[in-house]
């Protein structure tokens, strides 16, 4: 039987351009292709997750208009159950505009619009199915109430919270939140706005991670790139190295490295080896043009795990 994932987060219509280079502020470039693709990172996780063959549900709220409905026939194109993601009669659904250079860097400016009408009552609503999950995947791409209110559902039915705190807020994460987390996954990025501090080496990175491990999380991973993911507990860290890539686009490889991990975890594997599968399907995820559309079938992800290569995991204090 698979794994249960649920996914409470935000579903957004990506407006993609492919540009040399990011513009400059104030700046025209000359860009080439434009895409119009399914986003958001909760339903990216979400649609991740049913790729690898989770039975991955998805909680949120679209707009009654032109992006919401296909929006949600691609979860169901994609095995997602979406019985509860909810329509708002009057705001709009989601949309991100994003910008990939030649490296395949990127840029996103976010009008969240529907997804910022997702309320703890919407939450309540699925009470039922994220009572019957594995794991919870939580993102901050909705209310900070929402997201709240979905960890002490999940806490109060012993199901494990993964909190993906991105974008990271300007203020310090509640208490309230952070002490039903059970396992905390920001990027380099997330991490030094969290925490105020540096991630430019093992070291760094490993006392960014101390910090966010004393705000009361027991699990910490930093996802740190082509450097791979620093898995912080009390005993020990363990850096988990990446795979060797050449990036196309990295949008969406960060939820891709989530649902890759907490589908892996849900299935029971332990903590170093479901941070392998993040790598795994981040790393493809990486590969490919677009946010959903660059995400990994299983087969994909079983396949790059197999070859052989020299990743190891780096042990440290």
């Amino acid at each position: 039987m698979s794994a249960k994932v649920v996914v409470v987060g935000s579903l957004n219509m990506d407006l993609v351009t492919r540009s040399p280079r990011i513009p400059l502020p104030g700046e025209t470039i000359i860009g080439s292709n434009f895409y119009t693709l399914p986003g958001g990172k909760g339903a990216n996780q979400a649609v991740a997750a049913a790729r690898l063959g989770a039975c991955a549900s998805m909680v949120g709220r679209v707009g009654q208009d032109a992006f919401g409905r296909p929006l949600l026939a691609n979860l169901d194109n994609n095995g997602v159950d979406h019985t509860y993601v909810s329509q708002d009669p009057e705001a709009a659904t989601g949309v991100a505009l994003i910008t990939v250079d030649d490296a395949g860097e990127n840029t996103i400016v976010l009008a969240s619009g529907a997804n910022m009408h997702f309320s703890p009552a919407h939450v309540d609503a699925a009470a039922s199915a994220i009572a019957a999950a594995e794991v919870l995947l939580l993102q901050l791409e909705i209310p900070l109430e929402t997201v709240t209110r979905a960890a002490e559902v999940a806490q109060a039915h012993g199901v494990r919270v993964i909190l993906n705190p991105a974008p990271a807020p300007a203020e310090p994460l509640p208490a309230e939140l952070l002490s039903r987390v059970n396992i905390l996954i920001p990027n380099e990025t997330e991490t030094s706005l969290l925490t105020g501090l540096s991630v430019e080496d093992r070291p760094q990175a490993e006392v960014a991670a101390a910090a966010l491990r004393e705000v009361g999380v027991e699990t910490v991973i930093l996802t740190l790139g082509a450097r791979g993911a620093l898995l912080a507990q009390a005993s020990e860290s363990i850096l988990i190295p990446a795979f060797k890539i050449t990036p196309v686009d990295t949008t969406a490889a960060g939820d891709a490295f989530v649902a890759g991990f907490g589908t892996a975890l849900a299935e029971g594997k332990s903590l170093p080896e479901a941070i392998r599968w993040g790598n795994a399907v981040g790393a493809l995820a990486a590969t490919r043009l677009g946010a959903q559309p660059s995400l990994p079938a299983r087969l994909e992800v079983e396949q790059l795990l197999a070859e052989p290569n020299d990743l190891s995991f780096e042990r440290g204090v």
